[in-house]
Parts: structure tokens; C-alpha cells; sequence
């Protein structure tokens, strides 16, 4: 139950009903996390805010790669403070697992393609220093498109700055190796300062901070997040031509808003991207509103 057991990652994560990787975390398609790369960070926050999901973010943060957006499926690593009954113990059960090196070394070593690591070091910056030049390489090699999240500390970030397609966040950098602690488990519920990450997750990290998307409504957010980002090319079109007001474009469309927009989509070639998307909801929201009218 302590390192990467898949029955305990599936009976943690019983909502997503989807495909799953070997380990057992929720494997988000291919294709929503790439449109995931296109959408801002308040974007998905706005869904996940309204599903109930209050503490899913955290934007105290440094980055190593300026702007670089990060995505990917999330494998959570929890540490703690050194002790060394704990650490004979859990060395022990590593041992048996296969695992070799220091622990930040075992869950490095599992990683696949758009995988990030999200580590809880507890805010550790002196030996908290879970990566350095040699294990981002590592990190950048494995997952391609993946990165890390670090609530703790990094190392040789004159390497790490200079190896293109990585995004690490992190809270600080120390010139000491990683020691004094332990890893109680990894890919279970892991805590990133006020927020909370399990296992699969979809992490978005962008400059406003990162945030981490449940895999079960992996999908729902990136589309409710296409909608309002292409909704927002039209209504700043509207508004430079003053066809509607701010009052018009920021409250429920009228229908005759509605069919207006949806004449833009089918033509507009910025709309092209987004044409898998669908509008019979909001265009039948918009009908019943008509109807009520006085």
C-alpha cells in the first residue's frame, strides 16, 4: 500500500470509469490533455470552482522555464522528516519492491510519457532539494511534455534552465543534496500547500500558478474552457464594433446573440480549432428564455 500499489490507486480514484495506465492511475486521454495545453488557468479553475473543488490550486510558486505551460497526468510523491526506524522500515518494503537509490530515485524511475511529478516535501529547501541537473534530465527524458511540481526545494538550476521542454515549479534553491527525510508513499493523496492532489490528476501549471484537475472531469473542464475562450474572441469583436454592450456580452446571451454567434463559429476561421464543440444547451437555454419573456 506505501509505493505505487495499483489496488489502492483504484480504489482511490473510484469515479474515474475510463482507461487506467499500468499503475492504476486514471489515464486521461491523449487528446484532452493536449487541448488542455490551450486553456488558461482561470478557465479550468471557473469549472472546478462550481463542481465543489475549493482546493485544487496553488500559485505560490517559482518556475525554471519562464511562460512554458505544463501538463500531464500527476504521480504524487508524500515525504516527511527524517526518522530512522521509519526509514529502516520503508527502505525494507522499497527493497522488496525493487526499488534502488534514494526515494525521489523510485518514482523518477517510474515514469512514462506526460507524466509529472507532484511531491509534497513539506516547504523542505535545505537537503529538501528533490531534483538537480542529472534527475531532471531524467524527468524531461521519461515524460517528454512532463515536468514537476515541488513543494519543496531544487538544485543545479543553472543546469535545469538550460534543458528545453521542461517546466519544474518549485519554492526555493539550495546548494545541499536531498537527506534528513523519508517517503511514506507514493501516488496517494499528496498535499501541495493549500492544495490537494491525487494520483492521475490532470496537473495545468501556467504563470498564474498550477492547478489540479480530477481525471473525471478532466473533459468537462478543457471543453467549458474552449466555450468560454472562443465565446471571448467573438464578444471582443462584438464589443470593438459595438454591436453589443459590456452589459450585453458579460450577462446570458439572447437567442438572437446566440444564432449571431453561432453564424460567427461555422465562418470564422478562429473558430476552426474549436468546431468539435457543441451548443444545443446554451441555444436551447437561450429559446426557453425567449419564451419567458413578459
Amino acid at each position: 500500500m506505501f509505493f505505487n500499489d495499483p489496488e489502492t490507486i483504484v480504489r482511490l480514484t473510484p469515479e474515474w470509469t475510463g482507461e487506467r495506465l499500468p499503475d492504476g492511475r486514471p489515464k486521461v486521454s491523449d487528446d484532452v490533455l493536449r487541448r488542455m495545453r490551450k486553456i488558461t488557468f482561470e478557465e479550468a479553475w471557473g469549472t472546478l470552482w462550481q463542481l465543489g473543488y475549493r482546493n485544487n490550486w496553488e500559485c505560490d510558486f517559482k518556475m525554471t522555464h519562464g511562460d512554458n505551460i505544463l501538463v500531464g497526468r500527476a504521480v504524487t510523491a508524500v515525504m516527511m522528516p527524517f526518522r530512522p526506524d521509519l526509514d529502516k522500515a520503508l527502505r525494507d518494503i522499497g527493497g522488496q519492491e525493487g526499488h534502488v537509490g534514494f526515494y525521489n530515485q523510485w518514482v523518477i524511475d517510474s515514469l512514462v510519457e506526460d507524466d509529472v511529478v507532484v511531491v509534497d516535501l513539506y516547504d523542505k529547501i535545505f537537503e529538501g532539494t528533490y531534483v538537480g541537473g542529472n534527475l531532471s534530465t531524467a524527468i524531461r527524458t521519461r515524460t517528454k511534455r512532463g515536468g514537476a511540481v515541488i513543494w519543496g526545494g531544487v538544485r543545479d538550476l543553472q543546469q535545469i534552465v538550460k534543458i528545453d521542454g521542461l517546466q519544474i515549479y518549485y519554492r526555493g534553491t539550495d546548494p545541499t543534496g536531498i537527506g534528513n527525510c523519508v517517503m511514506t508513499g507514493y501516488n496517494l493523496p499528496c498535499r501541495i500547500g493549500q492544495a490537494a492532489c491525487m494520483p492521475g490528476d490532470v496537473v495545468l501549471g501556467t504563470l498564474s500558478g498550477v492547478i489540479f484537475i480530477p481525471a473525471q472531469h478532466a473533459e468537462q473542464v478543457v471543453e467549458n474552457a474552449e466555450k468560454s475562450h472562443v465565446r471571448d474572441i467573438f464578444g471582443f469583436d462584438r464589443l470593438q464594433s459595438k454591436t453589443y454592450t459590456t452589459a450585453q456580452i458579460d450577462t446570458r446571451w439572447t437567442l438572437a446573440m446566440m444564432e449571431d454567434f453561432l453564424n460567427w463559429f461555422e465562418t470564422d476561421p478562429r473558430a476552426e480549432e474549436y468546431r468539435h464543440l457543441k451548443w444545443d444547451k446554451e441555444m436551447d437555454e437561450a429559446r426557453q428564455a425567449e419564451q419567458e419573456k413578459p
